[in-house]
């Protein structure tokens, strides 16, 4: 069966349980807590059904499990992609239900996530046996990393991506689209050299956050949460070490990077001069405060990644 009906599943699937979800969410009280550090367009955002990342996470998973090859690495890319949400579940539930605004304590999200990337890691060497090739951008070259470089490099690849596209998931739709366009690229990645199951499984994904984002475009009826944002990166992660693409990753997921390097240089900055470099950090919310429209900020931010996905397109094929 074709990949791309799992597409298809997925978008249906988060598209018919979105009514449902949203008002589940509304019944448990989770909605979201915005904080008064943010821009002051934001607080009308406050008590907006969040944890919304659960309804793509499950749709993408049924998609792929109901259509797909079901191997090893489709099993282990959906484990470290719901294992990354449970952090981020876990991080939901703290700020909603137990109304602490900062959840689970920093430290403590990057030991959990640097576990399982280590965990996940170890499978891929040991009983995936996938090699440690890594594909270098824009030229035919694999780097052969030893095993221990290669374990850091997926513990950097696991840790990197699952923050960035947290720290990114600041506007109505922005995080989602830029995850759908990844997903699409890797999906396409995964057909051509012949790993159907990751294909699926990126397909269901893709398929599934288009569903989701019916809901999530601003206005947003729901918002995906930590559990959403941390389910993602790892999903995307995941994929991208699993066909050895981690570098690739750096060029399609650049949007992602460039958010995270502006959080980074803003508290240098900071620490250095006292002074704030942008008005506020991450990048989205700079524009924002600037005069920007969210809606002008998340249709740009998704142009910047379709140019990044193109670029990345040839650097996987240079």
């Amino acid at each position: 069966m074709s990949p791309l009906w799992s597409l298809g599943l997925g978008f249906v699937l988060a598209f018919a349980l979105g009514p449902l979800a949203i008002r589940l969410l509304r019944t448990l009280h989770l909605g979201q807590t915005v904080r008064e550090v943010g821009p002051a367009s934001h607080l009308v955002k406050s008590g907006t059904p969040t944890m919304g990342g659960l309804l793509f996470l499950v749709a993408a998973t049924v998609a792929a499990v109901a259509l797909g090859p079901r191997d090893d690495l489709m099993w282990v890319a959906i484990a470290f992609a719901w294992g990354n949400g449970l952090i981020g579940f876990a991080d939901d539930f703290i700020k909603v239900r137990l109304h602490r605004p900062l959840g689970v304590r920093a430290r403590t999200k990057l030991g959990l996530g640097a576990l399982l990337s280590l965990a996940f890691g170890a499978l891929a060497l040991g009983p995936l046996n996938i090699g440690t090739d890594v594909q270098v951008p824009f030229t035919h070259l694999m780097w052969q990393p030893d095993p221990a470089l290669f374990l850091l490099l997926v513990l950097a690849t696991g840790l990197a991506t699952t923050n960035a596209v947290n720290l990114t998931d600041g506007l109505d739709g922005l995080a989602g689209g830029l995850g759908l366009i990844v997903a699409m690229l890797f999906a396409a990645f995964a057909v051509s050299v012949g790993v159907f199951s990751l294909a699926t499984f990126s397909l269901a994904l893709a398929g599934a956050l288009g569903g989701y984002l019916y809901y999530n475009l601003h206005p947003a009826k729901v918002i995906m949460g930590d559990v959403g944002s941390f389910a993602l990166g790892g999903a995307i992660a995941a994929v991208a070490v699993l066909l050895r693409l981690e570098l690739v990753l750096v060029v399609a997921g650049f949007v992602f990077a460039v958010e995270t390097l502006s959080v980074a240089v803003q508290v240098v900055w900071f620490r250095r001069t006292g002074r704030r470099l942008l008005r506020m950090s991450p990048l989205h919310h700079h524009m924002e405060l600037g005069g920007m429209a969210e809606t002008t900020v998340v249709y740009r931010f998704w142009i910047f990644g379709l140019i990044c996905a193109a670029l990345a397109y040839v650097a996987f094929w240079a």
